[in-house]
């Protein structure tokens, strides 16, 4: 740790100060110092103190810990949970310089957690931290109890997992032929992705807000001249673009810096939009043809064995970009599946797949029907579209696959 504890406590509350003065609403904020071995761990455990025992969050741990220990990842330079108070860790191995862009960008995500809609309306701050701790207290009761055990309750937490942000999980805790406890994990499997939800839905603009509020608020202060050639140099690191994928850092950053030059004679209406939006609708409205061309944007399309390129950022290409980039954020890239009835005669469970030209991974589509078989014990039949023809996946009791027309 090369920072001294009085340091950072007087960088915490300028920087708090300064939010303030700036119109972030926040959270009361703490901020925790942790170790890099404590880091991995909150990491692999979505960043919270406590959380019922999984085997993938065991799977994650060892995943990251072996990425970070052959230098191929990093590590985040904080984790911070929508709480009330809000949480945030620090890792104390941190320069004292990333922990001031971090302790700057954490109020950001703080005001964004108290002041979105989304967390406004399907979260409840101020018992985050309870709710999750009676989580885990309840999946280990059921674990302890003799006539349960963890492998009981590691079946039906695997079911829960592969369909936890479906319309489907709700229908079969109430309708599905289940014992108490086993209704009782899939709710506390709902609870928790319900938590998480508003966080996927809008990954781009929380991090945007947070990286564009930690760089308007450090070029504010009078850091000695020291600190600002590493503060540029984390800020470009954070929001560098990713030439694979989308940096939610950069192309957030990006359009929150357009908005602050455009209402620059009125920054409230950016706390108006930080309120109402999700990432879908943020970049439907806000993506423009410039930021387009600047963010090099493009499209492409799998055409036999390679990719090609289908649309570029140019005057007829880039509305089909933002259009599809809004398709995909947050639960767009998750396939919607409903139920459709129940057939009378055999009691199978016939569900729909919102076919939009993007076919599921047979692969994976099977593995998840064999999951929602074991929870539904009769047939279970999914209507989609394969190769443009109407199938049905159909999984049998045993969870035998097998593929028809429709």
């Amino acid at each position: 740790m090369n920072f001294k504890f009085q340091d950072l406590r007087k960088w915490s509350n300028i920087i708090e100060k300064r939010s303030q003065e700036f119109g972030l609403d926040c959270y009361e904020q703490e901020f925790e110092i942790v170790s890099y071995e404590d880091m991995l761990c909150y990491e692999a455990y979505s960043g919270m103190p406590s959380h019922y025992p999984h085997w993938s969050f065991g799977k994650s741990y060892e995943k990251l810990k072996t990425l970070y220990s052959y230098d191929l990842t990093g590590l985040p330079y904080e984790i911070v949970i929508n709480s009330d108070p809000c949480i945030a860790y620090l890792m104390k191995e941190n320069s004292l310089v990333t922990q001031i862009l971090t302790m700057a960008h954490v109020y950001g995500h703080n005001d964004f957690f108290k002041n979105n809609r989304m967390f406004k309306e399907g979260t409840n701050a101020s018992l985050t931290i309870g709710m999750f701790k009676n989580h885990g207290d309840r999946i280990r009761s059921y674990i302890q109890d003799p006539s349960i055990g963890y492998d009981k309750v590691e079946r039906i937490l695997d079911v829960a997992h592969a369909i936890k942000y479906q319309d489907i999980l709700p229908f079969l805790l109430e309708n599905a032929p289940l014992e108490d406890w086993e209704k009782d994990v899939l709710t506390i499997v709902l609870e928790t992705s319900k938590y998480f939800l508003p966080q996927i839905e809008s990954k781009i603009m929380n991090e945007g807000w947070a990286s564009w509020w930690h760089y308007k608020i450090l070029q504010s202060l009078e850091l000695p001249t020291s600190f600002q050639l590493e503060f540029l140099k984390i800020h470009n690191m954070v929001i560098a673009p990713n030439h694979t994928s989308i940096n939610p850092y950069y192309v957030g950053f990006k359009i929150w810096e357009s908005l602050d030059e455009i209402h620059k004679d009125n920054p409230q209406e950016l706390f108006r939009i930080r309120q109402v939006e999700r990432d879908a609708s943020f970049i439907r409205n806000y993506l423009t043809f410039d930021l387009c061309r600047e963010l090099n944007l493009f499209t492409f399309k799998e055409e036999e064995q390679y990719y090609l390129v289908s649309q570029v950022a140019n005057e007829e290409g880039w509305k089909e970009i933002r259009n599809q980039l809004a398709l995909l954020v947050g639960v767009g890239g998750i396939p919607c599946i409903s139920v459709d009835e129940v057939n009378i005669s055999d009691g199978s469970l016939i569900l729909s797949h919102s076919y939009d030209d993007r076919e599921l991974h047979l692969s994976y589509a099977s593995e998840t029907l064999k999951y929602i078989q074991k929870l539904w014990t009769g047939k279970v039949i999914l209507k989609t579209v394969l190769n443009n023809i109407p199938r049905c996946i159909v999984c049998s009791e045993g969870g035998k696959i097998s593929v028809k027309n429709c």
